[in-house]
């Protein structure tokens, strides 16, 4: 089962901000909305019946980040119920890129900008399978109003 919803070239994720993820000044810790962007692109994935496990084990291929940058804007405390908004804005032969924002009540808190390379258990750089990049195919012609 998969948590979240797709809406247009969006998929939004919900989150709630629990005591371990907050720091000394009661705060969101900054290394955490990258774990919160990662719940979201792993779900993201499984909305489309995409399963990494799967991945892994039969085709022994991953999803490895390659480049994230983060824009913090404002704060998201304890108790906080965020939406993780992914987008799919690039796609190459062997890697993506995705812009995901996080929300809180409509309100932009952090903007991550993130590409993504499809890399075989060896280490090499793969090209993404027919039947994901299919997916991806039709999230970008959303996208592009096609």
């Amino acid at each position: 089962m998969t948590v979240g919803r797709l809406e247009g070239d969006t998929f939004i994720f919900p989150i709630r901000v629990y005591y371990e993820d907050t720091d000394a000044g009661e705060i969101v810790y900054y290394a955490n909305y990258l774990k919160f962007a990662e719940r979201a692109r792993t779900e993201f994935l499984r909305y489309f019946n995409i399963h990494q496990s799967e991945l892994l084990e039969k085709d022994r291929i991953a999803f490895a980040v390659r480049r994230a940058e983060a824009d913090y804007r404002k704060p998201a405390k304890l108790d906080d119920l965020l939406e993780v908004h992914t987008r799919l804005v690039k796609l190459g032969g062997a890697s993506l890129e995705m812009e995901q924002v996080l929300k809180r009540d409509g309100e932009t808190l952090v903007c991550v900008k993130v590409r993504i390379a499809c890399i075989h258990l060896e280490g090499r750089a793969v090209p993404i399978p027919k039947t994901i990049r299919q997916v991806f195919m039709k999230m970008l012609g959303v996208h592009n109003g096609k």
